[in-house]
């Protein structure tokens, strides 16, 4: 029986104009084991005037560990989304990653499909994402990194469509950041879906999704950015967390949330609901 951890995104400060280390900070507070941090290429204005959580790639990588030190609280992957069908950008923005989680003591880079370019085929989109793949992983490999895509895009919005991408690259280095919102809203059932990728899960993204956006997009859709608090939609997080205990490896539930009182509040009901599981 694998055991589940309460991790968040830092999505969740996004609104409070405040830098990384303030972010890594509140999640401590309000009693997160782990945070996911977002990295990004380049210089950023906001992030460098200290208004935005995300990270530049080109920050020292201790710049994580220490924060999370400082604050007590681990790292359970980095959001590194990237187009994987845009080769020109991909493979160099995941190589980085991977090299910047192995430095900073992130397992795991998340990442999807990305928006695909207007003028390819699926089919050589397939072969872009497989070259992008297979340079990532050659890369996450040695460093005992794995990479978790996530259902997010037109080729991962379906079960058939995640197994496809997976299936590009063989290696132990490529596996699934399964998301509970965007399985939702692309219209199918996350929980069916769930057990299907759970031999490769390697992470959650604990998102709910509210009654209002379920009616207004499911089924026309391919994801949200985050969700509503974990308990005030329409995910039957007992479920999934019965589903995540069959998996063969820890996982952390790393909630997608949009503000402080959100992930306040998506602690205190996944902890309740964890500590009946135990």
């Amino acid at each position: 029986m694998s055991k589940i951890k309460l991790g968040i995104n830092m999505e969740f400060v996004r609104h409070e104009d405040k830098p990384f280390e303030w972010g890594v900070a509140k999640a401590a507070a309000l009693g997160y084991e782990y945070v996911e941090p977002m990295v990004h290429w380049g210089r950023e204005l906001l992030s460098e005037a200290g208004y935005f959580h995300s990270v530049s790639m080109l920050d020292d990588p201790l710049r994580i560990r220490r924060a999370c030190a400082a604050a007590g609280i681990k790292l359970s992957g980095l959001s590194a989304h990237t187009p994987l069908c845009k080769p020109e950008i991909g493979v160099e923005y995941l190589k980085q990653a991977v090299r910047f989680a192995a430095e900073c003591g992130a397992p795991v880079v998340n990442t999807d499909e990305g928006p695909k370019p207007a003028w390819t085929t699926e089919a050589e989109d397939f072969v872009l994402m497989r070259y992008t793949l297979g340079e990532a992983a050659r890369a996450a490999g040695p460093r005992g990194i794995v990479i978790g895509l996530e259902p997010h895009q037109q080729y991962s919005r379906s079960p058939e469509g995640l197994d496809r991408i997976h299936a590009l690259v063989d290696s132990p280095a490529i596996g699934i950041n399964f998301d509970t919102g965007n399985s939702h809203l692309c219209g199918h059932d996350p929980y069916a879906w769930l057990e299907r990728v759970l031999p490769r899960l390697v992470h959650l993204h604990a998102k709910d999704i509210s009654a209002g956006q379920s009616k207004d997009e499911r089924g026309k859709v391919t994801g949200t950015p985050v969700g509503c608090a974990c308990g005030d939609g329409e995910i039957d997080w007992a479920r999934v967390i019965a589903i995540c205990a069959k998996a063969p490896r820890d996982i952390v539930f790393s909630v997608e949330c949009g503000t402080v009182d959100q992930a306040g509040r998506s602690a205190a009901h996944l902890r309740k609901l964890l500590a009946a599981a135990a």
